[in-house]
């Protein structure tokens, strides 16, 4: 022992030396070999490990499944010095299609559930590597990457994998090793193949170009991804936070109930702790109207249902649900990877950049090895055609040699062929000196050749490589790409964010009904569908036409509300389906409350023109259309438009230009059959939370029945009118004399001592406008008129009965007659 000493085998060392050095070289361990995925193949080692295990069996996808314990044992006695838990936990990770968007690996037997169920001991499952699996270790025998020897030095292993498709981004990778954590999510392959093609054509592209194809993550789990700027920021940095919230449905039940349908969850969420946490907020009381909680799911698909109680606001209950469970999640992203051989937060840019060019290198060494390989065989190839065109001589050679390495000898030293010809001709078999074999084999160096000047091309100019990348990428996006399941919408919350950067933009049916149904279906389900619109009998269409997914929606109601919808925000249904009321949104409308009136605009921020707003009290003013830009909280709460003194409706709501303003009319009518007309420049503009100023002088207990803006000449304008009695008439605009607002105006009608005309309802139409109009009656009867079968009335004139009140219903509204109308 002291001669040890004295020879300096023992050191004196100091603890912190020593730990320092021994962490360090765990951390790089860890961080290298463990816990973060390589950013060319996207894999972790041990995932690697398995992959190239099972291929090297040839446990593939197209032969029979193996026992998972078999390609456990393999993986941990060759090359994965771990416990075979960690690597099975790992294979089972690779076959879960809830947490890989393409799963590597195909799993017979149970592989554990999103409930975070276990798995099956690896005794009882049985595995094989997927087809998309194949395309990660397409070409590894052609010397396309670097083998280095394994832990006990007695096989080769791969350093990366060719993978020939960005599984990085495609299936992610979450982790946690000394120093950093890795959460990169999944997803969609298609659209990722499409920013790689784009960023091979055109090298300077921003991440926002690259965004224009990889929308967001595209979760196995479906759900709805929600915050278009933390997206942004996570693709440039590498670092953002998105919201994922779930897929849900509001569904009615019988007794007046209601239902709230769960279909998807977000990503890598545990549904069985999802529901029971729901359960407890039922159990505790936390929130009024829960019902029951019902796990569904089945072989079908995910369901999870919540039954609400018959006074209970689904809505509401939905909105406590995202904030207090799972069922909403905020994703952290955390991009980083091995790239060159060092952890790196990377951006989207960078991570296919480095799949690019991982790609040419894989290319370029494959495309080396086929050369090589095909030279030589053009070599053997020339030799035995030399051969045979001499095959008598050759021939006798052979049979004038001594043995094998004689003749080999003697052919090259009489016919100058090489060592590698010499070999190809003296183990020519027999059958092979025919004709046939001859133009064989001249067919096979024409082939050759032509594969050699493909292959050098190749090497030559990179963009020949850039061509077969493309073409490869494209075959793989055809093959294996599926459609995007995640749902991305731009806002989070009360934040407002341009939605053009992930609406889809498709133009699709879009239904609002007078009793406040909303929807939009495709026009596939519209055309499907006939004449049934899903309505209610006692229900009508106010507006009914295909729009664009980017348009948007104001909805104006009969006591003066203005409900703001973009188009892809309304529930899309079938055509047959009713579709969802606004109620179920919209807190503080009345039961009573009618959509009277729908306008469509392109674009927000271009809300120009004015509205004409009259109300059965008498008051009247303009509304500028910018001020109704909608506020944060527009889904739950109703714009107002105008303020009413007692209980007024609104009796006149119509759009006018810019341009128009200055020369329209105004023509009102009263329940007393008085008309006034004045200019449009005498009404004020006004905010959208004032009364307005009077439109009218009313006499004791007259008000305003209705009327419209004139901005054609007056001449060519007609007024259609109809009273309690059922009693129609139309006259000229023209027989209304133009004077100033708030006067008491004139008579419409002849005033009767007993039973006299009140007015109910008024149409202000061209004279030369070729419609029907429909009178409604409160029987709900409507009565089709037909404005050139009566004639142009006298201003004292009582016009002619239409309907009759005993019978059929008072009158109640006058409209222009729609399609359906027509018909009947």
């Amino acid at each position: 022992m002291s001669e040890e000493i004295a020879q300096g085998s023992i050191q004196e060392l100091s603890l912190e030396a020593v730990m320092g050095d021994r962490f360090g070289r765990y951390s790089k361990y860890i961080i290298q070999e463990r816990a973060l995925p390589d950013i060319r193949d996207g894999l972790k080692p041990v995932q690697r490990r398995i992959l190239y295990a099972m291929n090297k069996d040839g446990n593939t996808y197209d032969k029979q499944f193996r026992k998972s314990a078999k390609s456990v044992g393999n993986v941990m006695g060759n090359f994965h010095p771990h416990g075979d838990s960690s690597i099975y936990e790992a294979m089972v990770r690779m076959s879960q299609d809830w947490k890989l968007r393409a799963p590597l690996i195909e799993m017979h037997g149970n592989n554990g559930s999103i409930d975070n169920d276990p798995a099956a001991a690896m005794r009882y499952t049985e595995a094989r590597l997927s087809k998309i699996a194949g395309e990660m270790l397409r070409d590894l025998e052609k010397d396309t990457v670097e083998m280095v020897l394994n832990f006990d030095d007695t096989e080769y292993e791969p350093t990366v994998l060719p993978g020939h498709f960005p599984n990085l981004l495609v299936n992610g990778a979450t982790g946690i090793s000394a120093g950093y954590a890795t959460e990169i999510p999944p997803h969609n392959l298609g659209e990722v193949i499409e920013a790689v093609v784009h960023l091979l054509i055109h090298p300077d592209a921003t991440v926002a170009d690259l965004m224009q194809f990889v929308q967001g993550p595209d979760f196995p789990t479906g759900a709805i991804i929600q915050g278009a700027s933390g997206l942004k920021k996570a693709y440039e940095t590498g670092k953002g936070k998105i919201v994922v919230r779930s897929k849900t449905a509001i569904e009615p039940l019988k007794g007046g109930k209601q239902l709230i349908r769960i279909s998807e969850i977000p990503y890598e969420v545990n549904k069985a702790a999802l529901v029971h946490k729901m359960d407890e907020i039922r159990a505790n009381k936390d929130v009024a109207g829960i019902v029951e909680v019902r796990d569904e799911s089945d072989r079908e698909g995910l369901s999870i249902a919540i039954e609400i109680a018959k006074d209970g606001n689904a809505d509401g209950i939905l909105q406590y649900l995202f904030k207090k469970t799972d069922l909403q999640i905020t994703y952290n992203f955390n991009m980083v990877a091995i790239h060159n051989q060092r952890p790196v937060l990377f951006s989207l840019k960078t991570a296919l950049e480095a799949f690019i060019n991982h790609q040419k290198e894989i290319i370029t060494k494959r495309t080396k090895f086929d050369l090589a390989k095909a030279k030589k065989r053009l070599h053997v190839v020339d030799g035995l055609i030399k051969a045979l065109s001499i095959l008598d001589q050759v021939i006798a050679t052979i049979r004038a040699s001594k043995d094998r390495a004689t003749a080999k000898k003697n052919l090259m030293d009489a016919y100058e062929f090489t060592d590698m010809q010499a070999e190809a001709i003296v183990t020519l078999q027999l059958y092979r000196l025919s004709n046939t074999d001859v133009t064989q084999l001249q067919e096979e160096a024409q082939h050759l050749s032509e594969q050699i000047q493909a292959w050098q091309l190749i090497l030559e100019d990179p963009k020949e490589l850039i061509k077969v990348l493309k073409r490869e990428l494209n075959t793989l996006k055809k093959t294996y790409a599926t459609p995007r399941l995640t749902e991305i919408q731009a806002e989070v919350q009360e934040i407002k964010i341009d939605q053009s950067v992930t609406v889809a933009d498709e133009d699709v049916m879009v239904l609002v009904s007078q009793a406040g149904y909303v929807k939009r279906a495709s026009l596939r389900s519209y055309k499907a569908s006939g004449d049934d619109n899903g309505l209610r009998e006692d229900d009508m269409s106010v507006f009914s036409h295909k729009l664009n997914t980017m348009q948007h929606l104001f909805m104006f109601t009969n006591y003066g509300n203005v409900i703001y919808r973009p188009v892809h925000e309304l529930p899309e249904v079938k055509w047959k389906d009713a579709g969802e009321h606004l109620s179920q949104t919209v807190t503080d409308l009345r039961p009573e409350e009618q959509i009277i009136q729908v306008k469509v605009v392109d674009d927000l921020e271009k809300l120009t023109g004015h509205w004409v707003i009259g109300t059965s009290e008498g008051a009247i003013k303009q509304v500028a259309f910018a001020t109704l830009q909608p506020r944060s909280n527009y889904r739950k709460r109703a714009m107002p438009l105008v303020k009413f003194k007692n209980q007024g409706v609104l009796v006149l709501l119509q759009y006018v230009l810019e341009n128009d303003v200055n020369q329209a009319e105004v023509l009102l009518i009263s329940n007393q059959a008085q008309g006034l007309r004045f200019n449009l420049t005498d009404v004020p503009v006004q905010g959208n939370r004032t009364a307005g100023v009077k439109a009218m002088n009313l006499q004791n207990d007259d008000y305003l029945i209705g009327g419209g803006v004139i901005t054609q000449p007056a001449a060519e304008m007609l007024i259609h009118v109809v009273s309690n009695r059922g009693a129609y008439k139309r006259m000229a605009v023209d027989d209304i004399p133009s004077t100033s607002r708030a006067k008491k105006g004139v008579a419409v009608m002849r005033e009767l001592k007993k039973d006299a005309h009140r007015m109910v309802a008024a149409q202000v139409l061209p004279q030369k406008a070729a419609v029907q109009l429909v009178l409604q009656t409160d029987t709900n009867q409507a009565i089709l008129i037909q404005p050139t079968d009566h004639p142009i009335s006298q201003r004292y004139s009582n016009g002619s009965f239409v309907v009759e009140p005993e019978k059929q219903g008072q009158p109640m509204t006058l409209r222009i007659a729609q399609g359906k109308d027509s018909e009947a």
